[in-house]
């Protein structure tokens, strides 16, 4: 189903939100766009919507499944503006957005649904999950230029960590249970990622409310949403496997010329498997077996 706009798909295509989780996949270009939603579709959302501007073209297959909205998806703030109108429009639901190129993993994914992972995760008394955005890139820059390769792609292995997150409401004190992470190439480029951009983490997978309002920088207006785990243990945790900052990278003039090869030392082949991520301890289990 094609819609004009998000205005005429909450006229038309309201239906859609009756039931989660749905993910919104916004596509700021032309890359990978049906492996993205082909790769949601088939972890268990019971929808996908799928926000682009006209002139992109979507396999048949892709085209015929999920809801596409045309969009300008690179103006300014919006994916906020967006996700706080689907938020408001349906309350009470799971809701997960993602860019183009990008690949949610959770633990178990091969064999369980996310639908499934997120009822585990509500019995625990969670609204939200904190996803960690790993960096893929293709290992030959001259064969693949804008960095995404499929079947050559590449992930660090080492080289995350966190620091605390002050709140600058209450001088500066740590939040409890915020971290802000980095890692991967948005670290190891640091020079040409903007300060406030250099973050890995994402509160991607949430359930909608009203009020609730997404932030510019991956965060919610719900403090409690923003945390990585409850009080008493360890929550699930899951990935987003993205070519995003790759792609960006070699695109930007600033920086495409300085980069010959984003393979270091700490480099390993990409294994499009959940046991990989758990393994580095890219994503957590918490009491889900």
């Amino acid at each position: 189903m094609h819609y004009n706009d998000l205005t005429d798909f909450l006229a038309k295509g309201r239906a859609a939100l009756a039931k989660g989780p749905v993910a919104m996949v916004f596509c700021e270009d032309d890359v990978e766009i049906d492996t993205t939603l082909r790769h949601h579709l088939n972890i268990g959302f019971t929808q996908v919507l799928a926000f682009m501007p006209d002139a992109f073209v979507l396999a048949e297959d892709v085209a015929t499944t999920v809801h596409r909205i045309s969009y300008d998806t690179l103006s300014p703030a919006a994916v906020e503006t967006a996700v706080n109108q689907l938020t408001e429009a349906a309350p009470d639901i799971w809701m997960y957005y993602c860019y183009n190129a990008e690949y949610l993993f959770f633990p178990f994914c091969e064999t369980r649904t996310v639908g499934e992972m997120l009822a585990f995760h509500a019995e625990e008394r969670r609204n939200a999950m904190l996803s960690y955005v790993i960096d893929l890139y293709a290992a030959d820059l001259w064969k693949f230029p804008n960095a995404v390769s499929l079947d050559g792609a590449y992930l660090d292995r080492s080289g995350y960590y966190a620091l605390a997150r002050n709140d600058v409401e209450n001088h500066n004190h740590p939040k409890e249970r915020q971290l802000d992470f980095f890692g991967g190439l948005r670290w190891r480029y640091e020079e040409h990622i903007p300060p406030k951009r250099r973050k890995i983490d994402r509160i991607s997978l949430f359930k909608s409310k009203l009020g609730l309002k997404l932030r510019e920088d991956h965060t919610f207006s719900d403090e409690e949403y923003n945390t990585y785990a409850c009080p008493w243990h360890h929550n699930l945790t899951s990935a987003i496997c993205s070519f995003r900052t790759a792609k960006a990278l070699k695109r930007n003039p600033g920086s495409t010329f300085d980069i010959e090869t984003f393979r270091w030392h700490n480099s390993t082949p990409f294994e499009w498997h959940s046991r990989q991520l758990l393994d580095l301890g890219l994503m957590e289990p918490g009491q889900w077996f």
